[in-house]
């Protein structure tokens, strides 16, 4: 289990006001190169982004579920990475002075991903998720305004 933890410039409504906006997922989680469509209710708990993941010409379609949607604490998501498997994934936000901190925690759920030595998943995702969380704060500070 990779887990991530970031102070914010800005505050946990202004985090999840990105969250709460499908079409700019692409821009702050790494790894998603566009996204295809959004269920209309997202980000309703059962609601999906289907996006697509990669660098072309290497690039699959896949889906990404809400099963939890708590503004502006908490939001849980069940990505699918086909073929290798499943990921779950906790963003929390917690007040912090003027700003906020944000932690993101991730983890294989299901599928052939379960199989990659834990250290080594924990490692490529601690990466990859350090660089989503500078994300994520950038897009939320610029809709903000600051």
């Amino acid at each position: 289990m990779s887990v991530n933890v970031k102070r914010f410039a800005c505050t946990p409504d202004e985090v999840f006001a990105v969250l709460a906006d499908p079409w700019v997922y692409p821009t702050w989680v790494v790894g998603a190169s566009r996204l295809r469509a959004a269920d209309p209710a997202y980000p309703e708990p059962g609601t999906k982004l289907h996006h697509s993941i990669g660098v072309w010409p290497l690039v699959l379609n896949d889906e990404t579920e809400v099963l939890e949607w708590d503004p502006p604490r908490r939001m849980v998501l069940t990505a699918k990475t086909r073929p290798p498997g499943e990921e779950r994934v906790i963003i929390e936000a917690k007040p912090r002075g003027d700003g906020c901190v944000v932690r993101m925690e991730e983890f294989p759920s299901a599928g052939p991903v379960r199989l990659i030595p834990t250290w080594l998943a924990d490692l490529a995702l601690r990466i990859r998720n350090a660089e989503t969380l500078r994300r994520l704060e950038y897009v939320a500070i610029g809709r903000a305004g600051r």
